[in-house]
């Protein structure tokens, strides 16, 4: 059972005993990520995360904390998504100590040196060239510019050359000071921890304080109706063997509470290898190695999509082939194997993910920020088991309509034929 609690300064917690592993995962997330950003400091949650590991008064330097890490033997990093951003240290229950403290070292006594400052820019730099070299990762900035153009939402979660080289010390600190709070974050402790060493290590956060945390703010984003084809078609040639593909619609924000019809539905239509998709597209008609489909929720709207990755020359064939699997599951229900299988898909990958305390902590951290509270996987597999063949329906004419359809392709092919493998039946 989870437990969520509130220390003085602010700081809300949730404990996850698990006596079934050797480990302890130490998660801090604070719901500031790059939607919250403007333009002239875009990436700068991104550069953020970056500096926190520069160095605190305690430990002046990166090797500093590295080092102690490393030789606990310590799995360690963190993470920027549009609408969060988290540090966690996984550990072996006999060293938990050291991610509690460290953790809250760097998440609230950050020094930020300024040659880090100035050194890390080049490294962000190499990182943001890294993903843009990568096709497979490419594609989904195109596909987010596309849905959610002149917005947040569609930029890069690291922002670009340009405002990366740009962002100041000084900006760093004020971003940190105003968004870095005990009030604002949640802690998650998940694994084999006792009440009692939980409550002696929280005294380490119960330190932290914070004079005046800002409020996050972000931009609201709206989806615009009547797009024509063309504004909703993105194309990046690029001279690679292989184009890379994805298709997508609106989608569900992370409170909707027909997510987890959406998880079915989505599984059904490519969540595995007997999923719909991957049958006709791959099995049947060799289009593809990879074809998925998923969903990429945030705070208040989302987007689900099918990815595939193919032969220029196959690219035609394969966009009529996924239309008329899109066209198919929103014209007819689901039958009843289906809908069963894809249930106990579902609860069956959540429990052997649960196995994993840094991905409990993780899914509990996501689910305070959104919903206020945190799930237990028994909670989440009857929310599961309670979506119908007419919840999956229902929602699959609600998203898959021709008119919202937005495509994002990489390769070396040209818009105007793209849009003419739209228009062929």
């Amino acid at each position: 059972m989870h437990e969520i609690k509130k220390l003085k300064n602010g700081l809300q917690y949730i404990y996850i005993p698990n006596s079934g592993t050797s480990a302890v995962t130490v998660l801090l997330l604070f719901p500031i990520g790059s939607r919250y950003e403007t333009r002239p400091i875009s990436g700068i949650s991104h550069f953020l995360e970056h500096m926190l590991f520069k160095g605190t008064k305690k430990r002046p330097d990166y090797l500093a904390i590295s080092r102690e890490l490393d030789a606990a033997g310590a799995d360690y990093n963190a993470f920027t998504y549009k609408d969060y951003t988290g540090y966690y240290v996984k550990i072996g229950a006999s060293m938990v100590g050291k991610a509690f403290d460290i953790i809250s070292d760097i998440s609230f006594n950050s020094t930020m040196p300024a040659k880090e400052v100035e050194k890390e820019k080049g490294v962000i730099v190499e990182e943001l060239r890294m993903y843009e070299d990568s096709p497979m990762h490419a594609i989904e900035l195109v596909f987010d510019r596309l849905m959610f153009p002149n917005h947040p939402l569609g930029w890069d979660v690291g922002g670009n050359e340009k405002t990366v080289r740009a962002i100041t010390r000084a900006q760093l600190l004020n971003y940190y000071h105003d968004h870095y709070s005990p009030q604002k974050a949640v802690l998650v402790v998940a694994g084999n921890l006792s009440k009692e060493d939980l409550e002696k290590n929280l005294e380490k956060f119960a330190l932290a304080t914070s004079k005046n945390p800002a409020e996050p703010k972000y931009l609201p984003f709206k989806f615009k109706d009547n797009l024509s084809l063309s504004e909703r078609v993105a194309v990046q040639p690029r001279k690679i063997d292989q184009v890379q593909m994805i298709m997508g619609f609106h989608g569900v924000a992370h409170s909707d509470k027909r997510s987890y019809a959406a998880a079915v539905l989505l599984t059904i239509l490519g969540g595995g290898m007997s999923s719909r998709l991957f049958v006709e597209v791959r099995e049947k008609r060799g289009l593809a190695y990879m074809v998925r489909a998923g969903s990429w929720p945030y705070r208040d709207v989302g987007s689900v999509y099918v990815q595939a990755g193919l032969d220029p020359k196959r690219l035609p064939a394969a966009l009529r082939t996924i239309k008329v699997e899109l066209k198919k599951i929103a014209t007819k229900a689901v039958s009843k194997k289906e809908l069963a299988d894809a249930k106990t898909s579902l609860v069956g990958r959540m429990d052997l993910a649960l196995e994993d305390s840094s991905v409990m902590a993780e899914r509990a951290a996501k689910q305070f920020i959104f919903l206020g509270d945190a799930l237990t996987a028994a909670e989440v597999a009857r929310r599961v088991n309670e979506v119908t063949a007419k919840d999956v329906l229902a929602l699959a004419k609600e998203l898959f309509k021709v008119k919202e359809m937005h495509l994002a392709v990489i390769g070396p092919v040209k818009k105007e034929d793209v849009l003419k493998m739209l228009k062929n039946k």
